[in-house]
């Protein structure tokens, strides 16, 4: 429960029709079984003591009055274990019948909740049996050390409704929601189940825990396939295939929901629900869900593919946009043969043809100065030869030393001024370019580098549209090879993957022996980290530890404590030192849900003080 980690599991167990005494053992040995894994919030299917098929048998006084003498013997069974349970069964209410759930904990029944949405068409005829409960207030049940924590329940049909009661929990303040259902199968319900349980957490930033009957129910009619899902915003976290009939476990991250929420103004809360509290110490939850190495690159190849042929998309139009706006009759940029102005220039090339104008538009500048390597120039030659660019070379190393002279530096003093000097120059000369060829100059930075400040001020900071402001270091490399795979042209594919091959660097120091010596990963820490902590720490604003935990779970086979430790205080560092420099960005397409913007999703002041969340990770 710690950091806002709820392990959750749905749970199917294996029962008779009408047989309750044993249908509890099945019960009590699913809510054992759940308990030794840690789980803390256990959903169970409707009407799962006495089975969901029961028919007229719903008349008998001897099945409801069996049905809740063994609710009694589970919530005794039970009642040692640090895990709560929701449990169907029909219950006798104010002379009505009604499809029910119980909650149950430590011995107790903290309450019950009634089925709103009776289904009586088709296959279904509930009403032949039950009671609507739609007078019935919402229920919330919260936890008193960690409030976040707080779940409502309904039962199957309430979430197939038009108005589903899960839409007034969450207005109400619930985080998570359980189904107790019984969902027969049918060919194409699967897939719609699962749209609308991950569908559902997503317009209620909740979690969303949907367990559905199967093993033991009557087949006379239907078949039940025990098809349970567990979604977090709009993310499908676990699910148990149809006719698995298992238990699925995971953590939902409760404070990440309430974040969210805190964060869209749009989302109501409007109270209103009756309050059931319950204790619940704070313990460790041990993480079993998966959490990605890399956030921003989706884990499939096709969705990888699809993410980045629609960034490519959104970088080229807004730039067409803007050229088209402007009047521009070219696009400028400087190409050093490295991986970020290597994706700039395919945009620009792909920006024309949208514009159906000639690639030769696009003017690539090759500055080439003290650290540029014969590799870098040759791949930044090939690129723009196989992309049918034009290409200028202007060597800069002249212009530099003429300016060190003019301000008394020192050309073996390789210091700040010795590296920022030539971003400025380089700077300088695409601007001049422009305004001689009425052209913008495209900017080439990447989300990564903003984050931490890598960027000149001044220099490489500034241009005139940011192509890549909204795209982090780890994405753009799957994006050019991407271009690569599908560009069917064997010199273009060629060259751009020695350029991913090619170690990050401003090359702005001194080569040795021909070879890169200033590699950017060395000297401010590992890409696939900082897009880590960035995505954490700025999309889902977790505090430091938090982040540093997860970076230990998602990295920790590749990198060590102190490792993942002393980048992440870096980052930190970085982020708090450089925001002057994202306070005056130029205009940048939004790419994903992490922007740093100052017009954008970022506004934050440039003296602002680190001091919290560095004291915070000094601590640990």
């Amino acid at each position: 429960m710690k950091d806002g980690f709820i392990k959750a599991a749905t749970a199917t167990p294996k029962i008779k029709v009408a047989d309750v005494t044993h249908n509890a053992d099945s019960i009590i040995a699913c809510i054992k079984e759940a308990a030794a894994q840690g789980v803390k919030l256990l959903a169970l299917p409707e009407l799962c003591i006495t089975g969901y098929t029961c028919g007229d048998l719903f008349f008998q006084k001897t099945l409801i009055d069996g049905a809740w003498e063994q609710l009694q013997r589970i919530k005794d069974e039970v009642s040692a274990l640090d895990i709560i349970a929701a449990v169907g069964l029909p219950l006798q209410k104010n002379g009505k019948l009604i499809n029910a759930a119980a909650v149950l904990y430590h011995g107790e029944i903290l309450g019950t909740v009634g089925k709103k949405y009776v289904p009586n068409y088709n296959e279904f005829y509930e009403k032949r049996h039950f009671s609507d409960c739609m007078e019935e207030p919402p229920v919330i049940f919260r936890c008193r050390e960690l409030p976040e924590f707080a779940f409502g329940v309904e039962i199957c049909e309430d979430l197939w409704s038009p108005c589903p009661p899960s839409v007034q929990l969450a207005a109400g303040g619930a985080t998570v929601i359980l189904n107790l259902s019984a969902s027969n199968e049918m060919i194409g319900k699967a897939e719609y189940r699962r749209s609308l349980v991950t569908g559902q957490s997503g317009r209620l930033i909740c979690a969303y825990l949907y367990a559905s009957a199967g093993d033991g129910e009557s087949t006379t009619d239907t078949v039940f396939s025990g098809h349970s899902l567990i979604a977090e915003n709009g993310a499908l976290l676990a699910e148990t295939a149809p006719f698995d009939n298992r238990l699925s476990v995971t953590e939902i991250d409760v404070l990440r929901l309430a974040g969210e929420r805190g964060k869209n103004t749009t989302f109501p809360m409007t109270g209103g629900a009756e309050v059931v509290e319950f204790s619940m110490p704070l313990s460790e939850t041990k993480l079993t869900r998966y959490v990605s190495p890399s956030p921003f690159v989706p884990a499939e190849d096709a969705d990888r593919a699809d993410r980045c042929e629609s960034i490519l998309l959104m970088q080229s139009e807004g730039l067409r946009k803007r050229v088209e706006h402007t009047g521009a009759k070219s696009l400028v940029i400087g190409i050093s043969g490295g991986l970020d102005s290597c994706l700039a220039l395919l945009v620009s090339a792909k920006a024309m043809d949208r514009l159906g104008r000639s690639r030769a538009d696009v003017i690539a500048v090759t500055m080439p100065c003290f650290g540029t390597t014969q590799r870098t120039k040759s791949n930044a030659v090939r690129l723009c030869e196989a992309l049918g660019v034009t290409l200028r070379e202007i060597d800069i190393t002249k212009a530099v030393t003429q300016h060190f002279e003019d301000i008394s530096h020192d050309p073996k003093n390789m210091n700040v001024v010795y590296e920022n000097a030539q971003a400025r120059q380089r700077t300088l000369i695409l601007m001049d370019i422009a305004n001689e060829e009425n052209g913008l100059v495209v900017g080439t930075g990447d989300l990564s580098e903003l984050a931490l400040g890598w960027a000149t001020y001044n220099g490489d900071h500034i241009s005139m549209y940011g192509v890549n402001a909204g795209v982090p270091k780890t994405l753009i490399r799957h994006i050019v090879r991407y271009y690569a795979d599908s560009s069917g042209n064997g010199e273009l594919k060629t060259v751009l993957y020695d350029i991913l091959e090619t170690p990050v660097s401003p090359e702005l120091l001194p080569a040795e022996n021909g070879e890169i010596s200033q590699k950017t990963e060395d000297l401010v820490g590992p890409y696939e980290l900082h897009d880590f902590f960035l995505y954490y720490a700025v999309r889902w604003g977790f505090p430091p530890k938090k982040v540093y935990r997860l970076a230990r779970y998602a990295h920790g086979n590749g990198y060590g404590d102190d490792v993942i430790l002393k980048w992440l205080k870096n980052f930190y560092r970085r982020f708090f030192a450089q925001q002057f420099k994202r306070s005056c960005l130029p205009d940048a397409p939004k790419i994903g849900s992490v922007t740093l913007s100052p017009r954008a999703d970022w506004r934050m002041p440039s003296d602002a003080c680190a001091r919290l969340w560095l004291e915070e990770l000094e601590e640990m």
